[in-house]
């Protein structure tokens, strides 16, 4: 199946900026808005994104992992070659924290649990993807942190243990438990709950490439000051 300009998607960017929480002559780590690709689309029309941006201020800034369109939160942007080198392998070597929180439908029994459910493309409905035996290995970890009656939904924390697109998105939702806000995977009135996905990246950890020092950065979402 060949895909053509015509049948990708155009993601309006943003204009909310990026935040700098974090310089050094090595490395920056950013927190990244919602509705801002990571890297150009392959649309045109897709080329505002993150580190399009950063790249205005930080020329040599280069991107080692990524975060969905709709997602916003934590990311770190090597400045050197050596610091990609590395931080890249400790990435592939799953050496990394990554943490998000995310507000979901109802009440996930138990409070605290791992999903494990392998993950494929989905050929009949690209871009996304499905839980599906032939896919490959996938694993969350989930725990409730409060309870939003008002709501009907729950704050949950959000630790992968692999990196599979949509994962976390999918993994929520196959236990009934949809992202508020997701436009692939929750139902329409899910997805009303909420203007944005409510998934965000607020904890990043890994090891300075020069250093050798453990990095740890936390970011609030945005979306917990207007369930307060």
């Amino acid at each position: 199946m060949t895909i053509t300009i015509n049948d990708l998607a155009i993601l309006p960017a943003t204009s909310e900026n990026w935040d700098l929480l974090y310089q050094d002559e090595h490395l920056l780590v950013v927190n990244k808005p919602a509705h801002l690709l990571t890297v150009p689309g392959r649309h045109p029309q897709n080329q505002d994104c993150l580190i399009s941006r950063v790249q205005l201020e930080f020329p040599s800034a280069s991107v080692v992992h990524r975060l969905d369109y709709d997602t916003s939160g934590l990311l770190v942007l090597p400045l050197t070659k050596k610091a990609l080198s590395t931080i890249s392998k400790e990435f592939q070597s799953r050496g990394t924290k990554k943490i998000y929180q995310a507000v979901v439908s109802g009440v996930p029994h138990p409070s605290e649990g791992t999903v494990d459910k392998p993950i494929a493309a989905d050929p009949n409905n690209r871009p996304l993807y499905k839980i599906s035996a032939d896919g490959k290995a996938s694993v969350t970890h989930y725990k409730v942190l409060k309870l939003l009656p008002q709501q009907q939904a729950s704050l949950v924390q959000l630790e992968p243990v692999t990196g599979r697109s949509h994962q976390l998105r999918l993994h929520m939702q196959s236990i009934g438990h949809a992202i508020l806000g997701d436009p692939f995977y929750a139902t329409q009135a899910q997805q009303q709950q909420s203007s944005r996905l409510m998934l965000h990246a607020a904890v990043l950890e890994f090891t300075h490439p020069q250093s050798g020092l453990l990095m740890s950065f936390t970011a609030e979402p945005d979306f917990l000051q207007a369930l307060r």
